[in-house]
């Protein structure tokens, strides 16, 4: 049995999102057929398709430097291969509930964030009306004594 670790980055998260594809970090030596196996097997899931990516390790410029003296030598990265594993209708991969928690949790907080707003402000058009209604009704008052004074 070989060992598959998911790729948790934002890309991987939108793709499993929208086409519910998971991103698997795997072994050099397996196929597509040997990882839609281990997918199954691992995570007990129906596996739709499967595809493969070789990704050649970059070249990195390592600097050592001790006292007045450095060197500047060529590092690599490990090469890596990537699978692409679809999954077929009804079937999920658990990589990113804690993400998928904190959307829900987002979303109900807006809700009532919206819900509060909506309160606040039907609160001040009613506050907003009364405080209109009783500069009329302070307006009209002093237009009355106005007109009784003979005043214009």
């Amino acid at each position: 049995m070989h060992l598959l670790k998911p790729r948790l980055s934002e890309k991987a998260y939108a793709t499993s999102m929208a086409t519910n594809t998971f991103v698997l970090d795997v072994p050099v030596e397996l196929n597509k057929h040997e990882v839609a196996e281990a997918v199954a097997k691992q995570f007990e899931v129906t596996v739709k398709t499967v595809r493969i990516v070789n990704r050649k390790g970059k070249q990195k410029r390592v600097m050592n430097t001790t006292g007045k003296r450095y060197t500047n030598r060529q590092g690599t990265q490990s090469d890596i291969k990537k699978a692409y594993v679809t999954l077929a209708q009804g079937s999920h991969l658990p990589f990113f509930e804690a993400e998928e928690a904190e959307a829900k949790e987002a979303e109900k907080s807006d809700k009532k964030a919206d819900a509060k707003s909506k309160k606040e402000a039907q609160g001040v058009t009613a506050t907003a009306n009364t405080s209109a209604k009783a500069a009329n009704k302070t307006s009209h008052r002093s237009l009355l004594r106005m007109r009784k004074s003979g005043e214009k």
